[in-house]
């Protein structure tokens, strides 16, 4: 079974974005956290294959807990969904392991479906997209 963990502050944002996952990917284990602090937990405790992580969290920032997890795990897919898109973000996102860098503002609901169903189906997806 394939995990994906939701890491979002945004109550609205993250259950719209577990809804889409769970309606799009039936067979798809979906968890999720809202606060920085409860990330490592439970990613220690679910073992996701995909992350989708937020920067702007309560407790620790996702570009940190990025590069703890990528630290721990090469193989996990890292996605930074976020709203903070500027250079510097996507700069940072790249230095701390995420694979992919996507825009909220600048991202449809069905070109994040796109990209995970690209990485749930090991196909090639270009890295750092808006």
């Amino acid at each position: 079974m394939y995990k994906t963990l939701v890491v979002e502050d945004n109550p609205s944002f993250r259950n719209t974005l577990i809804s889409l996952l769970s309606e799009k990917f039936s067979l798809m284990k979906v968890e999720s956290v809202s606060d920085g602090q409860a990330v490592l937990e439970k990613y220690f405790s679910f073992y996701p294959n995909l992350i989708l992580m937020d920067i702007r969290l309560p407790g620790e920032n996702g570009l940190e807990l990025t590069r703890k997890i990528r630290l721990n795990n090469k193989d996990v897919t890292i996605v930074i969904l976020t709203s903070h898109d500027a250079p510097e973000y996507r700069q940072a996102a790249d230095r701390n392991g995420a694979n992919f860098f996507v825009s909220k503002s600048n991202t449809s609901s069905e070109e994040i479906l796109c990209l995970v169903e690209s990485i749930v189906a090991r196909k090639p997806y270009p890295s750092f997209t808006a």
